[in-house]
């Protein structure tokens, strides 16, 4: 099909115009003139390119940059290096070009956007050490990851261009790691749409089924929501309180997340919708007419008392304020009402954007500028690798909050099931690492007691106290994991110096040269990768240093003459003997020439979606494409990842398990396994029931010949009297 370039042109202009349009903040001239030399730049610089979808590359950029005006609300800066992100990665613009043409802020931003080149090690991942390198520019310029964020947004809305799977990959790391970075930021908006896209590639009929009785429910939602608002309007109008009324439907995500995890049906969750009451109040009147709304709320509706949340005189760490109740309604359901003011509202919509415009309203830090605070501490320890990193920041990007009280009475945020020592840590790096023990409402506790909101908590020290590997075990925070981790590397140098000295002298002794060559021999006998494990592992006396004295050639060097392969060169050959494949790995095809075997936190059976993962040290693990692991997988190490599907050569039994629930009538459990290995011809490997007040719930493991076997039996099996629900195992969970 021919290009008609000069309509594209048009379409470009009008989609700048566009952007233009939906800028939140006030732009003056000069705003206007920098945004228009950016969006120049950035035309000339993609102009020879194209996306996968076919349209010009530039609608892209364009697109991110309006998701930072629009849905972001970030001002100018932010919305040129929107505009050039892409430009220093993809085309011949240098950071000094962007430099001289936007100046140093911008240049920073651009280099904190722009992806790291080279080769990575085998071990690590390329998109964590990307996702490292964007969070270590907090300390810099916190616009670096608003913007990531909205170019990943726009990708993921963009997603239906790419194959299956790159799709996979790129949604894993999004729900993994961007969805719970936006849920942090305070960007609702952001991360409900992150989450739902990411659901929609991964578990696409779910999605839809989900979206399709969303859209059903519709109309009967929004005349709930009217009835039930009618009494709540008259008396705000009544009382003069100035405000708007709306409903919040669930997000599909959020729906899914509960129908997976509380084992609910769709029709069962009473809060698919919520309704959302903000109220225009002066700053000092905020706290007062939120209560003063649901005290007008609960005068029509009974509220249960175990679900009010008050994040009004508590806000959470990212900012967000909002009073959260559910009440019964008079048709019987429970509806949640969320009371806030405008500035709340948009502040729980816009994030951090939202955040900086009031702060200047305000004296004290917030918990949000705690949360930076932390990160910056958290990226100070440099020594730790990309995925622990990872692994540590993901720590409290989700997790729900506790208020504790310090001796004099200061209030402390933290991430629930934080312990003691987690507490001291909160403190204080040194009174963390001197702690041996915590007082909690004046009574001794020990340093893996859990905290509850409203605690009291003395931390007590000692001179002689140091940090212990156990101590991972019982904290949650990301402060108290990166200084634990430090200190004990710290400690295992020092030993490690020991066990240095201790092999020269050795070495001395047996007139062998301590260099590079013979102490990579040394690594090959004992099986290491590394020089300080070494060292460490001889000052401890882990490692025979009488091995040495066969290695020893002419001239004084080392020569291990074993011929095995060590796990990395494995690791290694097997990873290029895959990439360099094209076709995928068919999975119970005797021509296949790799070993594989099937995961066991999944246990996939034939006919469910699968993929390979090339593991360090035991082959290809087959896995289902909804394993618990899968995510994961995708997100730290999509290079790792193969195609996999099944070939049926001749029959073969999966081990699966099912588990049902009902009434427990007389001779039920009798029914069912005899059901199960009669008619259906299976075979069983174990089975348990437990029956509590009238109702039973039971597991078997068997074996079945595919995916379409079992579902059969599922099917049968939910036709017999007396059962309610019935479903396969998932082994993670269960």
């Amino acid at each position: 099909m021919e290009i008609d370039y000069e309509k594209e042109k048009i379409d470009i202009e009008n989609a700048y115009q566009d952007l233009i349009n939906s800028v939140k903040v006030q732009l003056d001239e000069d705003d206007v003139k920098f945004i228009r030399k950016a969006f120049d730049v950035a035309v000339d610089a993609h102009k020879e390119m194209r996306r996968k979808s076919g349209e010009p590359y530039i609608f892209h950029p364009i697109a991110v940059a309006k998701i930072c005006a629009e849905e972001i609300g970030l001002g100018a800066t932010s919305i040129a290096c929107a505009l050039l992100h892409d430009t220093v990665e993809d085309t011949d613009i240098t950071l000094d070009d962007i430099e001289a043409l936007f100046g140093l802020k911008s240049r920073k931003i651009i280099d904190g956007l722009t992806k790291m080149y080279g080769i990575f090690d085998l071990s690590k991942s390329a998109q964590a050490e990307n996702f490292r390198k964007m969070l270590l520019t907090i300390p810099e310029d916190i616009r670096v990851i608003l913007v990531k964020l909205a170019d990943r947004l726009h990708n993921m809305r963009t997603l239906g261009s790419m194959r299956k799977d790159k799709q996979l990959k790129i949604a894993s790391e999004t729900s993994y790691l961007y969805a719970p970075l936006a849920h942090r930021l305070g960007l609702y908006g952001i991360k409900s749409a992150l989450e739902d896209l990411a659901l929609k590639y991964t578990y696409t009929e779910e999605y839809k089924e989900i979206e399709e009785k969303l859209e059903k429910s519709k109309e009967v939602r929004e005349r709930f929501i009217r009835q039930f608002s009618v009494p709540i309007i008259e008396a705000l109008d009544k009382h003069g309180i100035k405000y708007s009324i709306k409903g919040r439907t669930k997000s599909i995500h959020s729906i899914w997340n509960k129908i997976h995890n509380k084992n609910v049906a769709f029709e069962e969750i009473y809060d698919v919708f919520a309704i959302r009451i903000i109220i225009d109040a002066e700053p000092e009147l905020e706290k007062s007419e939120c209560w003063k709304t649901y005290s007008l709320v609960t005068d029509f509706y009974r509220p249960n008392p175990d679900r009010l949340r008050d994040w009004v005189s508590h806000p959470k760490q990212n900012g967000y304020e909002s009073l959260h109740t559910t009440v019964m309604s008079p048709t019987g359901k429970w509806v949640e009402v969320q009371i806030r003011t405008v500035r709340m509202d948009e502040i729980a919509e816009k994030g951090l954007a939202a955040h900086w415009k009031y702060k200047e309203k305000k004296d004290q830090k917030s918990g949000f500028d705690q949360w930076i605070s932390q990160i910056r501490e958290l990226i100070e320890s440099k020594d730790s690798d990309a995925l622990d990193f990872i692994d540590d920041f993901k720590l409290n990007l989700f997790s729900d909050e506790i208020f504790v009280f310090t001796p004099n009475g200061e209030l402390k945020n933290l991430p629930s099931n934080a312990t003691a020592l987690d507490f001291a840590f909160e403190i204080h790096s040194e009174v963390g690492a001197k702690c041996i023990g915590a007082k909690v409402n004046h009574k001794l506790v020990p340093l893996s007691y859990k905290l509850k909101s409203g605690d009291q908590i003395e931390i007590l020290t000692s001179a002689k106290q140091k940090p212990k590997k156990d101590w991972l075990n019982y904290v949650v925070t990301s402060k108290a994991k990166s200084k634990i981790k430090s200190s004990l590397k710290e400690e295992k140098k020092l030993i490690a110096a020991d066990g240095k000295e201790i092999l020269q002298r050795k070495f001395n002794n047996l007139k062998v040269e301590f260099n590079e060559a013979n102490l990579g021999e040394l690594l090959k006998l004992y099986e290491l990768s590394e020089h300080t494990e070494m060292y460490f592992q001889i000052a401890k006396g882990k490692l025979d240093l009488a091995k040495i004295k066969p290695l020893i050639q002419k001239g004084g060097a080392l020569k291990y003459g074993s011929v095995r392969q060590t796990i990395k060169e494995s690791f290694e050959n097997l990873y290029k003997k895959v990439t360099s494949k094209k076709e995928e790995l068919v999975i119970g095809d005797s021509n296949t020439k790799l070993d594989y075997k099937l995961a066991p936190c999944c246990n996939p059976i034939m006919g469910d979606d699968v993929f390979g993962f090339i593991t360090i040290n035991d082959g290809i693990k087959i896995h289902r494409s909804n394993c618990p692991n899968a995510k994961q997988l995708r997100a730290n190490y999509a290079y790792r990842i193969i195609n996999a599907s099944w070939k049926k050569e001749e029959a073969t039994e999966f081990l699966t398990g099912v588990k049902f629930s009902g009434l427990d009538n007389v001779g039920l459990v009798n029914e069912i396994t005899g059901f199960i290995s009669k008619e259906k011809n299976v075979n069983m490997k174990s089975i348990s029931f437990d029956s509590n007040d009238g109702i039973f719930e039971g597991k078997i493991m068997l074996y079945v010949d595919d995916k379409q076997h079992l579902y059969d039996l599922i099917q049968h099996l939910k036709e017999l009297e007396g059962i309610e629900k019935v479903e396969r195992i998932d082994l993670q969970k269960d």
